[in-house]
Parts: structure tokens; sequence; C-alpha cells
């Protein structure tokens, strides 16, 4: 059987120098957050000019949180991304059209507290290409749907065979994600707050960090499966 290819994803990225850092650290995907009440925002024309200097270097994420079609085709036809991001309250059935009128792969993002959220993640087999499981975020209305830096029980999902890849995101950063890695063997990490200085600002430096842990974390992985 062919192994998963181990992903390493920066999100939230809103600035060319940290997205270079990122490209430049050998990040496999990177993430611009299409959200105005999140600090990570970047508007289409943002987003465009980060996304010309991806240069095929790594997968571009379109990250929004219930986006009407009107927002997301605008999205779309200025960033060009890969995969569309879906991080909010998004249906199964909604997941499906978005992917069907797009085009594009897409990944839904399953906010986790405990075990019936896992059970509540399978509804979406079949609609999207891609699973990330993140934790919930607080019931206060004013919490963003994600990049909180808030993690959830990762024993949760240890183990866990999906026929769809499946990322982890939530608390994240370059201290633990090895950790993580060990505890879940999941195949692809997430991080955003957890390379910040500042909610929204990217450090170039967290993030080699994070994606150097991260891939020796996968390697270790490698050795360990191996017959």
């Amino acid at each position: 059987m062919t192994p998963i290819p181990a992903l390493v994803k920066i999100c939230g990225l809103s600035t060319p120098e940290t997205l270079d850092a990122a490209l430049g650290a050998g990040a496999d995907m990177v993430g611009f957050v299409s959200y105005p009440r999140s600090p990570r925002h970047v508007d289409p024309a943002a987003a465009a000019a980060l996304g010309a200097r991806v240069a095929g270097r790594a997968m571009k994420v379109a990250l929004v949180v219930d986006a009407e079609d009107e927002t997301l085709a605008a999205l779309v036809a200025a960033l060009d991304p890969d995969l569309i991001q879906l991080h909010g309250r998004e249906t199964p059935e909604r997941v499906a059209a978005i992917r069907a009128r797009f085009g594009r792969p897409v990944m839904k993002a399953v906010g986790v507290a405990g075990e019936a959220d896992i059970a509540a993640a399978r509804s979406y087999l079949g609609a999207a290409d891609r699973l990330l499981f993140d934790a919930k975020p607080p019931a206060d209305p004013s919490a963003l749907p994600g990049g909180n830096g808030l993690a959830f029980d990762w024993r949760l999902i240890a183990g866990l065979d999906l026929p769809v890849p499946v990322m982890l995101s939530g608390g994240l950063d370059p201290e633990n994600v090895a950790q993580a890695i060990r505890l879940t063997g999941v195949r692809g990490v997430d991080v955003s707050s957890g390379v910040e200085s500042a909610p929204g600002v990217k450090d170039p430096r967290g993030i080699t960090a994070f994606i150097a842990a991260a891939r020796a974390a996968f390697a270790a992985e490698n050795q360990d499966a191996a017959p």
C-alpha cells in the first residue's frame, strides 16, 4: 500500500515575508483566510498578490467560514486555490455543493470536544475530500471558529481510520507537534496561532521551527512503521 504523504500546512498567512518563510521552510500547504472577523483576514486582491508568490511551490488553500457563493467566486477567481477549506457550520450538502460548483477539492474542518464530534465527522464522507479536526471553539459568541490556540484531547483521533486524508489542528506549536503526531498517527498537521507573536502576526522563526519539528516527527514515524 502506498503511504499517505505527510503534509504540513501553515495557515493564516497575510504578508509576503511570512509566506516566503513558509515556502522557504518547505510547507506543503499555505492557507489564506477570507473571514473579516479574523485578524488573519486577507481580501481577494491581497490573496491574489500572495498567491502569485507561491508559484507552484505549495498547495494554496482558501479558508472561508459559511461563505456565500458570491464571496467564494471572488476568492477562487483571485487566488486560484488548490483546495477550499470550509471552517464554519457548513452541512454535508453545502460542502458537496461547493465542491461541485467550484470544481476544487474541499477540506471540511470539524470542531472536536468529545467522541460525538468524531462520529459526526463521518457525515462528511463522500462530500469532503479531506477532514481537518480542530478544537471546538469556546461557547462565547465572540470566539473565532478556529485559530484560538486551543487543543482538544488528541487521543480521540488516535489511530482513526477514515477513507479520506485527515489533518490535525488546534493548539499545535513547534514544541508539541511531534507529540501530537506520535500520539495520533495523523499524516497532516495545520498551524496558525501557534507560530504567531501576536494575533495575526506570524513569526518566521516559529514557522521554520514548526515545519522542522513536524518533518522530524513524520520521519521517525516512517522509520517505526518500516518492516
